[in-house]
């Protein structure tokens, strides 16, 4: 079993010791360092080099978005973000959604929750809690009237299958739910997200279903 990498980054001592606690007892899980900042989460990356980041969005000398944009930012970056915060619809956790977090976790989650987060987030799959997630990209998606960067490609570049996966994907869908509903296999739709992130110049999941919800491919329910 391959031993998943976890750097913790929150400027509360206590919280950074219960996570380390917590996610050391379980097996195929490390912490290998803790940050205080923003600035330490970059520096404590590039040394450690760990598979997922905790951070927190709230932190002193540089915050948890822009530390997140920054560890995300290379194209080659293998380093996964899973925002920690205290409110399940926090005006922030959308703006670190489009900075590259791969998703976000309450900090009053479980510690099967958390646990369990980290794997996900470790394996590639960005979109976590669908349920909870998709209502937080519709909430932020109607209160961002701020001018967005676009991205490098247009929803008009992807085929029709591909804009039908991006569209169950802003739906909260996982890939294996995705494939039962289109009726083929979840390879196939695994090399339909590929695609269409590389043809939206998108970083992950999470990205692509704000980016369908932008763009209007998706519209939250009730608007």
């Amino acid at each position: 079993m391959t031993t998943i990498r976890v750097l913790i980054a929150d400027d509360q001592m206590m919280v950074r010791q219960g996570l380390t606690v917590l996610l050391n007892a379980e097996p195929g899980i490390e912490v290998v360092g803790q940050a205080v900042d923003g600035n330490d989460a970059i520096a404590k990356v590039a040394e450690l080099a760990p598979d997922v980041v905790l951070m927190d969005i709230r932190m002193p000398q540089l915050g948890g978005i822009e530390a997140t944009r920054r560890i995300t930012k290379p194209d080659d970056a293998t380093v996964r973000v899973l925002v920690l915060t205290t409110f399940d619809l926090d005006e922030y956790v959308y703006e670190a959604l489009r900075a590259g977090a791969s998703g976000f976790l309450l900090k009053d989650a479980s510690a099967a929750e958390l646990v369990q987060a980290v794997r996900v987030v470790a394996a590639g799959d960005a979109l976590l809690a669908p349920n909870v997630t998709k209502r937080l990209i519709a909430e932020f998606s109607r209160m961002a009237d701020a001018p967005r960067a676009p991205s490098k490609g247009s929803i008009g570049d992807l085929t029709e299958r591909e804009t039908e996966v991006l569209s169950l994907i802003a739906q909260g869908l996982s890939n294996g739910e995705i494939a039962e509903h289109l009726v083929v296999a979840e390879q196939t739709v695994k090399t339909h997200v590929s695609r269409i992130l590389v043809k939206l110049g998108l970083r992950n999941r999470t990205q692509a279903a704000i980016h369908a919800y932008e763009t209007g491919l998706v519209r939250p329910a009730g608007y």
